[in-house]
């Protein structure tokens, strides 16, 4: 097993939502600017408050605003399950379009990446209140996106919002929450509907796998609950995993047995189980459907055929994209070039149908 075929097979797991640093230091666009955001006295929807809620931020480009004062130019990315802003500065998907005459050129684009809360250098259970800290949900994470937005970035308005996995789960109730916040939605890797099914029950292995250990001690460990945590991995693993590709990564059981190793061990360095359990039970309330006819804003989603969390035989998009006013639907068949779940972070393989967006929303 080649080091470039293992780095590849990591890229993939969970959701190709690795974090890859700070940037790529020969990029071609402008340099990440960092910040921090604080809320203070944040109320979540569960009822419990938090007196301070720290964002952390990546922002690429220069904001522009027309002769009425509106922003133009803002771009919101947002991240998946476990991952955080750094994982849009890699070179597979800044280096595909936030270039020079690339889609979301930096140097005409203002390119907003959050870490949402839970998540990254946000704040998160690990920062010390463990299981204290309090449930955030979904319509939270939004809230407090739109925030950092309009009182700490001074953005009134997105030409732009788009995500990845739970990002795009995100870009559903940007839709609806905030109807006419932007110009078009391209949610990556989602459906608009509450979980359930295969989907719900693998985030409930991990939710549990993690509670159930005895050395988890209702979240305050003084180290990781390697059991319950492991048997997490091995669920996330199971969800993200991409059957062409990894067989053709690990076409020997020795091959297969040193990567299964390489990315448990990968994960295990860096997981926190109070964050990963807070990270997956965050998608809890998540149901968009009632109120898909309220968007907007002209939609494309991107899915693709390989993916085994959102898989194409349940036919659920299809039905419930009709009831979006200006939405459409692109499954991506398998290919060579597909990589599961991981394919939203690809944008090679999926740019036509964001220029067309762009397009279409000018």
């Amino acid at each position: 097993m080649t080091q470039r075929l293992i780095f590849s097979a990591l890229l993939l797991f969970l959701n190709a939502n690795l974090v890859f640093g700070q940037g790529n230091p020969s990029a071609n666009y402008p340099a990440p600017v960092q910040g921090d955001f604080v809320v203070r006295g944040f109320q979540f929807e569960s009822g419990e408050t938090l007196s301070e809620v720290k964002l952390h931020y990546r922002t690429i480009g220069t904001l522009q605003r027309d002769a009425t004062g509106k922003a133009r130019n803002a771009v919101l990315i947002l991240h998946g399950t476990g991952g955080a802003g750094t994982n849009f500065l890699s070179a597979q998907f800044a280096g595909v379009l936030f270039g020079p005459g690339q889609l979301l050129d930096a140097t005409k684009y203002f390119i907003i990446l959050p870490d949402n809360v839970g998540h990254g250098q946000s704040s998160k259970p690990s920062d010390g209140l463990h299981a204290k800290f309090p449930h955030y949900d979904y319509n939270d994470m939004v809230r407090l996106q739109h925030r950092l937005l309009t009182e700490s970035l001074g953005v009134n308005h997105l030409r732009l919002v788009m995500g990845t996995s739970m990002g795009g789960m995100h870009s559903w109730v940007w839709g609806e929450m905030f109807p006419d916040f932007m110009d078009a939605l391209m949610p990556l890797a989602s459906l608009p509907v509450q979980l359930s099914g295969r989907n719900r029950m693998t985030r409930r292995m991990v939710i549990d796998a993690i509670k159930n250990d005895p050395d988890w001690q209702g979240g305050e460990y003084k180290t990781q609950p390697v059991r319950g945590l492991t048997s997490a991995i091995y669920t996330l693993l199971f969800m993200s995993s991409v059957p062409l590709q990894w067989y053709k990564q690990a076409p020997t059981r020795d091959a297969a047995d040193k990567l299964f190793d390489q990315m448990v061990q990968s994960r295990l360095r860096t997981t926190d189980a109070n964050d990963m359990l807070y990270q997956f039970d965050s998608s809890r309330e998540y149901d968009p459907a009632p109120k898909l006819e309220t968007i907007k804003a002209p939609l494309v989603a991107i899915n693709s055929a390989d993916d085994q969390v959102n898989p194409p035989e349940l036919g659920i998009i299809e039905q419930e994209i009709k009831r979006v006013r200006r939405g459409r639907f692109v499954l991506i068949p398998i290919s060579d070039k597909t990589r599961g779940h991981g394919t939203h972070s690809l944008p090679a393989i999926w740019k036509e149908h964001l220029a067309a967006l762009l397009e279409e929303s000018k």
